[in-house]
């Protein structure tokens, strides 16, 4: 890029605004919670601010973000020196995990058609979960390729690795992903909220004793809250949903499911405090799963306040 500093500096915020939404989807489904993908998107720009003079425009500036992005992810997994590799049901374990809030995903005029619906249609927090099951670098071939249709030559040019090495990557990954998600991607597609799962959710939220609360519940329903066991069955989430706690609750929805935002008030507390969203699964007109998120950085993510006054 030849151009003076200054219009350098115009053309990056300009072209990193009208792509900064799909880059923080992108950067969601690599790292699993919307706290990890602002800080990934924020050192995106950083290194796009840093590299803008070496931009030659041989490749679009799309392009160029989700290389960046997707490097940015991998360099913080090698930083944080963790297994990401997990087992049994990450919704089950792992504390990384978290909702993306649906109205992220609200139309912006400045990205295009086509990448708004990509972006609306694949946040679902089922293949989120399953992602967790794969090593970063076969995590972000698979994103690159079979939800952003990138060719296994651009992958390679991204990653700074052999093409072989990509198209083994993708093999094992696909191999993982069999038993953990969808294998028709089709089947990826965000859920989308009926009139009848709004109606229960309104009554979940304004649910406050047993017979209210186990009206709703399938008999086999399941909350998963890590990093504590889970509740199963009927009789035990009923136990557990009518105990006696100061709650304030918000209806809301997140990766295409309902979900409800929760504050408690403990005991000689002066104010309520963000705790928990609980994004539930509907079927049948019954609420068969609850995933409870805890922490208030889930809820801070929804746009809603740390606390709230009486």
């Amino acid at each position: 890029m030849s151009d003076s500093p200054d219009e350098q500096a115009v053309w990056l915020q300009r072209a990193f605004d009208a792509h900064r939404r799909e880059l923080h989807v992108h950067c969601y489904r690599l790292a699993g919670n919307v706290t990890d993908a602002d800080d990934l998107v924020q050192e995106t720009f950083l290194r796009a601010w840093r590299a803008r003079d070496r931009f030659e425009g041989r490749a679009s500036a799309r392009t160029w973000f989700y290389r960046i992005a997707t490097n940015v992810f991998l360099d913080s997994r090698k930083a944080a020196g963790r297994r990401t590799v997990p087992y049994g049901d990450p919704l089950e374990w792992s504390t990384e995990l978290g909702p993306y809030p649906d109205a992220l995903l609200a139309d912006d005029p400045q990205t295009d058609p086509q990448t708004r619906l990509a972006a609306r249609e694949t946040v679902e927090l089922a293949v989120i979960a399953a992602l967790m099951y794969l090593p970063p670098r076969q995590r972000a071939a698979f994103v690159l390729r079979d939800v952003h249709g990138w060719t296994p030559q651009e992958i390679a040019a991204a990653l700074d690795t052999p093409v072989a090495a990509v198209n083994s990557l993708l093999q094992r990954a696909r191999h993982t992903l069999r038993s953990h998600a969808p294998s028709d991607p089709k089947d990826w597609r965000r859920p989308r909220l009926t009139s009848e799962d709004e109606e229960i959710l309104r009554r979940y939220a304004n649910a406050n004793d047993p017979e209210t609360f186990r009206a709703l519940l399938a008999e086999n329903v399941r909350i998963t809250m890590p990093p504590e066991p889970p509740v199963v069955g009927i009789d035990a989430a009923t136990e557990f949903l009518s105990r006696p706690l100061d709650w304030r609750t918000f209806p809301t929805s997140a990766n295409g499911r309902p979900a409800l935002i929760n504050y408690l008030r403990r005991p000689g507390s002066p104010h309520y405090e963000a705790l928990v969203v609980d994004v539930l699964r509907i079927e049948n007109g019954k609420i068969v799963e609850s995933n409870a998120f805890i922490g208030a950085r889930h809820v801070t993510a929804f746009n809603m306040p740390a606390t709230l006054e009486p």
